[in-house]
């Protein structure tokens, strides 16, 4: 965890409803017994991160992607969930 707030430090991209979203996906992270992908629906994690919007919360999880924080595989299934993996503390501190 101390690895990714050391690499959004000095990343302008990452804002609020970043943070938010990655410490939602962290604390599901660990309730799953902190290994491997985070498995869940929006609708889960959205109230956890205190984000109102479907779009708000696909774009920040997108940009996420895209910056390198995580990996997200969508389901496109409404009846399975999505995953997102964490990730790796060194890959944070060489991406930034």
């Amino acid at each position: 965890m101390h690895n990714f707030f050391a690499a959004i430090l000095y990343d302008p991209r990452i804002g609020v409803s970043h943070i938010a979203l990655y410490m939602a996906l962290y604390r599901c992270w660990i309730k799953e017994g902190g290994t491997g992908p985070v498995s869940a629906f929006s609708h889960e994690i959205m109230p956890i991160a205190k984000i109102a919007g479907s779009a708000t919360y696909h774009r920040v999880l997108r940009e996420l992607d895209e910056y390198g924080y995580l990996k997200y595989e969508p389901s496109f299934n409404r009846m399975r969930r999505s995953r997102m993996y964490l990730a790796e503390p060194a890959a944070l501190d060489a991406g930034n």
